[in-house]
């Protein structure tokens, strides 16, 4: 019997010496992130010290993922990565150094290290995969590259991705739960444990998740996970399959085709997947700061970008078709309505108008005579206003090749594209599809309904933003966008890069007085709270949503920083804040910089270091809540003050409050 157990003891030290022996490392610039891939030939499948493949990581010297299993589910074969070993491994180092346009910063500059990893099986196929992975100081991202066989068969059939993201403890995790594959990402991100995420009420379940997902592993890190690049693929959801209150980990599911669900991806050799990204940082402002994302996707494909530019716009929907006289609805939707917001686009300097939904019926090359666009742009152009319009996706998927045309010998500068609602491998190709042949033809693009953004405004800049976030439009029909879900937005779905939050709502409401209507719309929050969400919300071309009107009178002071706020940044801080809670963003647009803090209820009062400035001296416009804001949320107390790099900066929230503040060099 002793012999028994020596024997056992000895087989399984030589399993993990063959295993170790086969580890590959991959490390940040500064050391500080370490990704690790191996062989584990303890595998039932293990033959001739072969093995499932695997990678771990570990952050500050902790482990952040344990050994999760990689691979592909081809067809019908075995997955390629359960039975291979390690036949080559390439290591480089490099630097991103790009512009980037209207974003959060200006210009990006990321080194990382390369580990380009090949496997290979040992049975009758031989086949072979390919991982490339990069390690950043903020993150590691990796993907898989299938190549052409030396001969044979091209054909592409891919019905999963074998990835795992194994966390090494019961991570706090924000997530976003999808009903299926086929949603507009409209909804709350909500706190789970990751083993919350496999049982409830004590019974197997499953929760569909939606990137990014957001992760806090308490005293050790905090993590997003993302993905970027989805040209030639589907996306990625991941869901806890374990079933166990024990279980704490993640696994990838890939959005099926619609013409064949039993795969995700189809086509021809060679084919890599999309990059999984996971973003890793000692606070969740790291996260926000980081710009792994657009690192990990293709060079701007837009040679001339000069017709390309940021803004605000003024909108009609929200307020449904108010016009001058205060009159609103569907007969108020006509070419003269339109001219008033035309109007007030210029008279308050934003460059554009966006026109919504009822131009045209099923056919988006031609209008219903409710509205005359070319009329329109006309006009707009004698008050250096251009004009932005609706459309429906399924009629864009059918008629692009002849509407884009037609919309640039209109003069419209950009197209709002609704209800995508799919994100499978013909869904993410349309977004390609729409951004190179807008382009072609001078059309910037702001994605309504669909997928979060995965980094495709650096291939596309025309692309300027993506909504996939519950907005105002949720205060005309239910109470489901509160200062609770934009303070959880500004930790979670703001990851992934713009949002079409679509703010500026002036007649504010307590939770109590709240009322939510279609006709002359209301907004839970502090008005000060509104003017913080342009600065928070990272959107290249935001609305200023409410009525004209509503901008006048006692408003017109407030009003005055969401004509001065700009809408893209050379650089961007996280001050402070705590997920869900509270957060407070400091961005420089030139040499001014601007700040926006809000909460959800709870009240605070925040001491603000103004370390982002630098040297010099400025002067802070501050817009805060009033002394009375909690019950009189209208109100708006506006204050300048004479500060440097070395203040403090002493700001009171009201429950559902903000702060924004506008800081010019002292002349």
């Amino acid at each position: 019997m002793r012999k028994h157990w020596i024997l056992i003891g000895l087989i399984a030290l030589s399993a993990l010496q063959q295993t170790r022996a086969q580890d590959k490392r991959l490390q940040s610039p500064d050391g500080r992130l370490v990704m690790t891939f191996s062989v584990n030939t303890s595998k039932p499948l293990a033959t001739q010290g072969s093995g499932q493949l695997q990678y771990a990581v570990t952050f500050k010297g902790k482990p952040i993922i344990d050994a999760s299993a990689m691979g592909l589910a081809l067809d019908d074969q075995l997955p390629l990565g359960e039975n291979v070993t390690i036949a080559d491994t390439k290591s480089s180092s490099a630097i991103d150094d790009y512009p980037l346009m209207f974003s959060k910063v200006s210009h990006v500059h990321d080194a990382y290290n390369a580990l380009s990893l090949t496997v290979r099986e040992h049975d009758g196929n031989g086949r072979s995969l390919v991982v490339e992975a990069r390690a950043y100081n903020s993150g590691i991202a990796f993907r898989y590259v299938l190549p052409a066989p030396p001969r044979g068969n091209t054909e592409l059939r891919l019905r999963n991705e074998e990835t795992e993201f194994r966390f090494s403890q019961d991570d706090t995790a924000w997530v976003l739960a999808l009903p299926n594959y086929r949603s507009s990402y409209e909804s709350e991100y909500v706190r789970y444990n990751l083993s919350a995420l496999s049982n409830q009420g004590g019974v197997a379940s499953h929760f569909l998740i939606g990137m990014p997902t957001l992760l806090h592993q308490p005293g050790d890190a905090w993590i997003s996970l993302m993905e970027a690049d989805l040209e030639g693929n589907s996306s990625a959801y991941v869901t806890n399959p374990t079933g166990s209150w024990a279980g704490h980990m993640l696994r990838v599911k890939l959005s099926p085709r619609w013409d064949d669900p039993s795969f995700a991806v189809t086509g021809t050799l060679p084919h890599h997947s999309a990059w999984r990204v996971l973003g890793i940082a000692d606070t969740p402002g790291e996260l926000l700061e980081s710009n792994l994302q657009t690192d990990l996707n293709p060079p701007s494909r837009v040679k001339d970008t000069s017709w390309i530019q940021p803004g605000k716009a003024s909108w009609n929907w929200w307020v449904d078709n108010v016009n001058a006289k205060g009159e609103s609805g569907n007969a108020q939707f006509t070419t003269e309505t339109m001219k008033y917001y035309v109007d007030f686009a210029a008279k308050s300097g934003f460059p554009y108008f966006f026109l919504d939904a009822g131009w045209s019926g099923g056919d988006i090359t031609k209008m219903n005579g409710k509205v005359d666009i070319p009329e329109l742009v006309k006009y707009a152009a004698t008050k250096h206003v251009k004009v932005w319009i609706w459309l429906y996706s399924a009629a864009v998927m059918e008629q692009m090749k002849e509407a884009f045309p037609l919309y640039e010998k209109w003069g419209v500068a950009g197209m709002k594209i609704d209800f995508v609602n799919r994100d499978d491998q013909e869904g993410i190709q349309f977004f390609y599809d729409v951004a190179r042949e807008a382009a072609a033809h001078h059309l910037m693009v702001d994605f309504h309904g669909c997928h979060t953004p995965w980094g495709i405004m650096r291939t596309y800049p025309n692309v300027m933003s993506y909504e996939a976030v519950l907005g105002l439009e949720n205060n005309k029909v239910g109470r489901r966008d509160s200062p609770v879900d934009r303070s959880v937005f500004a930790w979670t779905r703001a990851l992934a890069g713009p949002m079409d939050y679509t703010a500026g709502a002036f007649d504010s409401q307590t939770e109590d007085s709240f009322v939510a209507r279609n006709a002359s719309p209301q907004v839970m929050g502090t008005r000060a709270q509104q003017l913080a969400l342009y600065v928070v919300y990272e959107n290249p071309v935001p609305m200023v949503s409410d009525s004209p009107q509503n901008y006048e009178g006692e408003a017109a002071a407030a009003f005055q920083f969401l004509k001065d706020v700009p809408t893209a940044w050379d650089e961007t801080h996280v001050v402070g804040g705590d997920v869900s809670e509270y957060s407070i963003v400091a961005r420089r647009h030139g040499n001014e910089w601007y700040l926006g803090s809000m909460t959800n209820w709870t009240p605070r009062e925040l001491k603000v270091p103004l370390k982002f400035l630098g040297t010099g001296n400025y002067i802070a416009e501050v817009y805060e809540d009033g002394t009375d804001a909690a019950t009189q949320p209208k109100q708006v107390n506006i204050r300048k003050v004479s500060v440097t790099s070395a203040s403090i900066l002493n700001l009171n929230l009201a429950p559902g409050g903000g702060a924004a503040i506008r800081f010019l060099p002292a002349k």
